[in-house]
């Protein structure tokens, strides 16, 4: 079960434990994602086909996801998740709607203008994990920022059941959320059809959303002949409370995150040894009660930790090091020491501001950066399914002005055919 830890204890090799969890997703399996998508880029819907027949399901004969299985979905799924998924989609469009960037125009002296187009991309592939999961939390978090920047056209891939069917949850959530096609393949294969496009799949311009290793892998592999978003990793969580935190919240959130899968990380760092102890309890009184209480179980004990510390500064510094997907102020005014933290994902506010209202209804993206990267990588937001282009026009007298700087710049870089381009613009 999860350990208790001090600040003081020389011994505590947490961070270093974390950085060698991200590398054991580094699994060998490159081999068998090249060779997919080799595969897939030579035999296109034929590969594509065989490997669905081969790792997910038997009954696939057609990949194009129809109407009527929209429709169908629709008329199984409960009227309460319909309105929940609406509400969700409201709150989230709302908050992306806020990051949107306009293009824009600058004009100065003698007739200069310049400027910066921001334009949506063209074709935008989601990949969404299926089978036994079902997220369509995940559908919106990844759709809904491509609409908002005026994406052309969203293609969703996502693995069928055995049965070949998608799970309805799932296909609802799309159709509420613009996705424009649907198929019915996942894996590295998904990433293959996508990044070099096949007879049926055009090839996109970005791919998004998350996956096992070897979408992972794939994702990876594919970076350059298409952009990606992120090589996601385990997801983790990381809680600050002092001694007015409530224990029973802080156990159910840290385990939230545990029952993702074994490799998950949640970690509470407190100034107070009482409430270390009291959520300790907690967290083994509430395991007990839970269906996936053996997965949370061995992600506590192996990448969880309460960490006592000496004062909510050090408790900082220590989440700013780590720079958790997910981190919790829950403090007495927690908007106080909102500005000390440097390096988090997404930041939850006060005890009643828990991750999972992030995850599925809040609005900001719940698409985060793992592993340490929020040191330098952001949550998918809008920016990521926009291009730019800046332009500019000069006149005559304009670039007569600057002409002989713009050759002396050129000429020290030995760059003379540049220099030329100018110079012949004014020869006599």
């Amino acid at each position: 079960m999860i350990k208790i830890v001090r600040e003081e204890n020389k011994n505590i090799n947490y961070i270093e434990k974390l950085k060698e969890r991200a590398e054991e997703l580094q699994v060998d399996v490159n081999m068998t994602v090249q060779k997919i998508l080799e595969d897939v880029r030579k035999n296109g819907d034929e590969a594509v086909l065989n490997y669905t027949n081969k790792f997910d399901s038997c009954n696939v004969k057609s990949l194009l996801v129809t109407e009527k299985e929209i429709e169908d979905a629709y008329k199984s799924v409960e009227k309460e998740f319909i309105d929940a998924i609406l509400l969700a989609k409201e709150n989230i469009e709302c908050f992306h709607r806020k990051q949107k960037n306009n293009s824009w125009i600058m004009t100065k002296d003698k007739g200069i203008t310049m400027g910066q187009t921001v334009r949506g991309l063209d074709r935008v592939g989601v990949y969404v994990p299926g089978g036994k999961a079902s997220y369509p939390s995940s559908v919106l978090m990844n759709v809904i920022p491509a609409k908002v920047a005026e994406v052309n056209e969203i293609i969703m891939v996502t693995p069928p059941s055995k049965d070949g069917s998608i799970n309805p949850n799932i296909l609802v959530a799309a159709k509420i959320a613009g996705v424009d096609k649907i198929y019915k393949v996942g894996g590295a294969q998904a990433i293959g059809a996508l990044a070099y496009g096949t007879e049926s799949i055009f090839k996109v311009d970005k791919i998004v959303g998350p996956g096992n290793i070897y979408v992972a892998l794939a994702k990876k592999a594919v970076y350059g002949n298409v952009d990606i978003d992120m090589i996601a990793g385990p997801s983790e969580i990381l809680i600050i409370s002092d001694e007015n935190g409530e224990a029973k919240y802080i156990a159910a959130d840290l385990i939230s995150q545990a029952e993702h899968d074994k490799l998950a990380s949640s970690i509470l760092v407190t100034t107070s040894e009482k409430l270390a102890n009291d959520v300790y309890k907690e967290i083994q009184r509430q395991v007990e009660t839970l269906e996936r209480k053996e997965i949370i179980k061995e992600s506590l004990k192996n990448y969880g930790a309460i960490i006592v510390t000496s004062s909510i500064k050090k408790a900082i510094e220590i989440a700013n090091t780590i720079s958790p997907e997910h981190l919790e102020l829950m403090v007495n005014n927690p908007f106080v020491y909102l500005g000390n933290i440097k390096n988090a994902g997404s930041i939850f506010l006060g005890k009643f501001s828990p991750e999972p209202l992030g995850d599925y209804m809040a609005g900001p993206n719940h698409v985060l950066p793992t592993s340490g990267t929020a040191k330098f990588f952001s949550p998918l937001s809008v920016d990521d399914f926009i291009k730019k282009s800046s332009y500019i026009y000069y006149s005559r007298d304009a670039l007569e002005d600057v002409k002989d700087k713009i050759i002396k710049i050129a000429e020290t870089e030995k760059l003379t055919a540049h220099a030329n381009s100018i110079k012949v613009r004014f020869e006599k």
